[in-house]
């Protein structure tokens, strides 16, 4: 991490890093070389002991880390933010419900990698009595640990699309001052390799209300749970060939450190289209 001198001296916007759901700061670890070649200081949050925390709660304690970062690098300007999954829900609660009317949090990107911005279907999905048993034992052990009862999760329960949380996100809706841009990916090959538990495809929920599989999502996110007006959505990898080599690398689980999707971060940070 950067000192203040080095913040002034490159005068680089800094960037904070927000992951996700079950997650941890490492999965950053393809971003962070490639900030520091650039010599784009980066504030990196932790909340990997917030576990049982709503998402309201964390996104008090996002405000006081940024806070806190300004603090000791002596740098009061503009910030970028990019996320991971409901690290994206977190970083939107901070800015559009927690700070929507003050706007004290200056913002310039808020970049997220797989969000469900409408609230994860998966999540939903949790909790139906008749697929919900056969999603979690598909997962089990890769995407929830095993014997997991999303009853007892209460961010699991909070990004469900009918919580009290997602309903303050749709409540508050988007700021004009900050430019959102969400990175996802897609299965244009149709190959299974892509999150091996579904065969390659992602749940959403229709239009009628009906549970299906599609091939537009990343295994967990489908761009249905992303889609947010205003947005600019960019959708990997920009060569359907790339997915012959490591298809995994465009699940959800994986984004944040796939190449592609690590250069588009970049692209944004550094001011490119």
């Amino acid at each position: 991490m950067m000192r203040s001198d080095e913040i002034m001296r490159t005068e680089q916007t800094p960037v904070v890093l927000v992951h996700g759901w079950k997650s941890h700061p490492g999965i950053w670890n393809h971003l962070t070389p490639q900030l520091e070649r650039a010599s784009i200081p980066y504030w990196n949050f932790d909340h990997t002991s917030m576990g049982d925390t709503p998402p309201a709660a964390i996104a008090l304690a996002l405000q006081e880390f940024i806070r806190t970062m300004r603090d000791e690098n002596a740098y009061p300007g503009p910030v970028d933010v990019v996320c991971h999954s409901v690290g994206t829900c977190i970083a939107r609660y901070l800015l559009e419900v927690l700070d929507g009317r003050k706007r004290e949090e200056q913002v310039r990107h808020l970049i997220g990698i797989g969000p469900p911005n409408n609230g994860s279907a998966l999540a939903e999905l949790f909790n139906d009595p008749v697929y919900g048993p056969q999603i979690l034992d598909q997962l089990a052990g890769v995407f929830v640990p095993r014997r997991y009862d999303p009853a007892d999760d209460v961010i699991a329960q909070e990004v469900r699309p009918g919580s009290r949380t997602m309903a303050a996100l749709r409540s508050a809706g988007v700021r004009q001052d900050v430019a959102y841009r969400f990175i996802l990916s897609a299965n244009l090959t149709a190959t299974p390799d892509l999150f091996p538990c579904f065969d390659g495809k992602t749940w959403e929920r229709s239009a009628d209300g009906e549970w299906q599989m599609t091939y537009a999502g990343d295994g967990i996110v489908p761009h249905t749970d992303s889609y947010l007006p205003g947005a600019g959505i960019e959708i990997l990898p920009a060569e359907p060939a790339a997915l012959r080599c490591n298809p995994d690398h465009y699940g959800h689980i994986r984004l944040p450190r796939n190449a592609e999707v690590v250069d588009r971060v970049m692209a944004h940070l550094m001011g490119s289209p």
